[in-house]
């Protein structure tokens, strides 16, 4: 495993990574979402959350 990637060209900004997230280190940016590597705990909520499979482990 290791710290999910996101897309950006594929991340459609439904913020629905952010709600799944129980670290709370995904946040938006211009309707992107973004991971804070150092708060990610690699659990993988974010890529299995992504309906636009934007996340990749």
């Amino acid at each position: 495993m290791g710290i999910p990637t996101i897309d950006k060209d594929e991340c459609t900004g439904c913020e629905e990574c952010v709600e799944a997230c129980p670290a709370e280190c995904i946040t938006m940016k211009d309707a992107i979402a973004i991971i804070d590597g150092g708060e990610c705990t690699e659990c993988s909520a974010c890529v299995d959350t992504c309906p636009a499979e934007a996340i990749a482990e």
